[in-house]
């Protein structure tokens, strides 16, 4: 071989060298703005949109799906707490049992990479038509499969075996301690912002959902309504059979409340024997309808105490509505009037003999079902 022709290969391979580290260099950063967003994520819903849309958007891939082993539902409640659930989330899916859905999560504990073979991989994806090549990354945690995030490409060369898959390794790790350690940070918040009686959330939560709800609606001029409920002769409950039937009471009373409520409801223990709902896109009839069908819940049947005897309970109930404006300066005032409203209305129900629900005047008209019932 003469000295030109050496020395052209030599500087084609060169060139090819650099490429291939330009190109490594390229990716490694993507790979770590991956890494920053993920671990960025203060909360339990902006990780997994991190983990499900942000991750799509920047692989740049048809299809993605996430699934978690969530075999207690530990993972679907954190979400119900901050007023979410699965369908929040399209490309998520929570599962009981992996290995039923693959039989491959047996002893997966790297990236897999390789062709898409339909039925075998069917169910790691919400939609597989059109993949051609798949990459699996299991979720890994102290060697506990606790998911999986399922990349599908068009491209049948996109995801093969002979790709290195240090990048989709280190990826899936960072991904599996992001969630491990936003579940757990979720606990502890979630513990200072629930009162351990009634496992319902307590007045911090509340001001914090408030201001959140209140832009929402703004935002969005959608209705915001809000209900206080109040236990009836709850001071001679406690006088006649002591603290502890008392405890019985509340929480029993949270049970039936909770019982009539949707995933995006917010309901509190304000105070005592008091309660307070924010119910987000809800008008003040169906305010008024939810505050009946609680009541009428309450009243369905005695509460058994722990002496053998039962006790029959009632609650009055106050109910007001808003609509916020958009600008910030006055969604403030809106939930302070919105909560002193419906604290007014309670009062009006107990002065009116009690077991009975009243709402803060408007010009709008009651239900049929309430006009014809405790007014």
């Amino acid at each position: 071989m003469d000295l030109k022709k050496e020395n052209r290969l030599l500087h084609a391979r060169l060139r090819e060298l650099t490429q291939k580290a330009q190109e490594n260099q390229e990716t490694l950063g993507r790979f770590h703005a991956r890494e920053l967003e993920l671990l960025g994520a203060e909360t339990l819903p902006e990780l997994l949109s991190c983990m499900t849309e942000g991750l799509k958007t920047s692989f740049e891939i048809e299809s993605l799906h996430l699934m978690l082993h969530d075999p207690n539902h530990e993972i679907r409640h954190l979400l119900y707490k901050n007023g979410l659930d699965e369908k929040a989330f399209p490309l998520l899916e929570f599962v009981d049992d992996m290995v039923t859905v693959n039989p491959r999560f047996q002893r997966l504990r790297s990236p897999w990479l390789g062709s898409f073979l339909s039925p075998e991989y069917d169910l790691l994806f919400s939609d597989p038509a059109g993949i051609e090549s798949i990459a699996i990354l299991p979720m890994v945690r102290h060697n506990r499969l606790i998911g999986s995030i399922n990349l599908g490409s068009s491209e049948q060369s996109r995801f093969s075996r002979q790709l290195a898959t240090d990048f989709l390794a280190r990826l899936a790790t960072i991904c599996s301690v992001c969630l491990e350690n936003t579940v757990n940070r979720e606990h502890i918040l979630i513990s200072g912002l629930t009162d351990p009686l009634t496992e319902l959330h307590n007045r911090r939560y509340l001001d914090r959902r408030l201001d959140e709800e209140l832009a929402r609606a703004g935002r969005y001029r959608q209705p915001l309504s809000c209900l206080f409920i109040d236990a009836d002769h709850f001071k001679q409950i406690n006088d006649t059979y002591g603290h502890q039937a008392g405890d019985i009471v509340l929480r029993e009373l949270a049970n039936r409340i909770r019982s009539q409520l949707r995933a995006s409801d917010i309901a509190t223990r304000f105070g005592g024997e008091e309660f307070a709902l924010l119910l987000p896109q809800t008008c003040l009839n169906e305010a008024l309808m939810l505050a009946e069908r609680i009541r009428m819940e309450v009243n369905s049947q005695p509460i058994p105490l722990d002496n053998g005897s039962t006790l029959q309970l009632s609650v009055s109930i106050g109910v007001s509505e808003t609509l916020p404006l958009s600008s910030k300066s006055q969604q403030k005032a809106d939930g302070q009037r919105l909560l002193a409203n419906a604290d007014q209305a309670l009062y009006t129900a107990k002065a009116n003999g009690r077991n009975r629900i009243e709402y803060h005047q408007t010009d709008k008209a009651l239900p049929d079902e309430i006009n014809s019932s405790e007014r």
